[in-house]
């Protein structure tokens, strides 16, 4: 066992020394430091979770239900998840375009999919949530009505498009797991031109 030479034990008396004067005069980083720390932080929470099952060539999804259904949009394609409010309706839009929010400063559109899928209304709660997705430089809202998490799908386990699914949610639908999880594609919902209403606020 190696003993500590007497450098080193100078050393880490000083390191002590310094680390408690500093917590005794209260310590506060410069401006620079400040933004360097703030800087790594944002950085660190903005990475993104990697699972084993993911990295194989899998995907991650955000999973959320629609009426009775389970469903799922890639994690890459969620910017973000936000709360239903301050929902304003446009005039001369379909049944299924609920209206436009702002998200500061930013107007998007928000559509209930259950009404491009001919499913059960269930009338809006605390529970609903906006997805809001993004492909290229296309976002919109996705009404949901309750969020169940992150989940790992591996390639094995998305089956193609059953028959049953028809009209525009088999056009959305990217595949289907064996325990019925329908995972959208992100990139056929936002390239509907019929469904976006794009403004910006002056």
């Amino acid at each position: 066992m190696s003993i500590a030479s007497e450098a080193d034990w100078e050393r880490i008396r000083e390191q002590m020394d310094a680390a408690r004067e500093a917590w005794e005069q209260g310590f506060t980083p410069s401006g620079d430091e400040q933004r360097r720390i703030l800087k790594a932080r944002a950085h660190e929470l903005a990475r993104e979770p990697v699972s084993s099952e993911a990295t194989a060539n899998g995907i991650e999804v955000v999973e959320f239900d629609l009426a009775n259904e389970r469903y799922g949009i890639a994690l890459t394609s969620v910017r973000e998840v936000c709360l239903l409010r301050e929902l304003t309706p446009v005039p001369c839009t379909p049944p299924f375009v609920l209206g436009i929010i702002n998200l500061r400063g930013e107007i998007r559109t928000v559509i209930d999919l259950k009404k491009c899928f001919d499913l059960p209304e269930q009338g809006i709660t605390d529970l609903n949530k906006i997805l809001l997705v993004r492909h290229a430089e296309m976002q919109l809202g996705i009404l949901a009505d309750r969020i169940r998490g992150v989940r790992a799908i591996s390639p094995a386990e998305l089956q193609p498009v059953l028959p049953t699914l028809t009209g525009r949610r088999a056009d959305y639908v990217l595949g289907v797991t064996s325990d019925c999880l329908v995972v959208l594609d992100a990139k056929k919902i936002l390239s509907d031109s019929s469904i976006i209403v794009r403004e910006e606020v002056p």
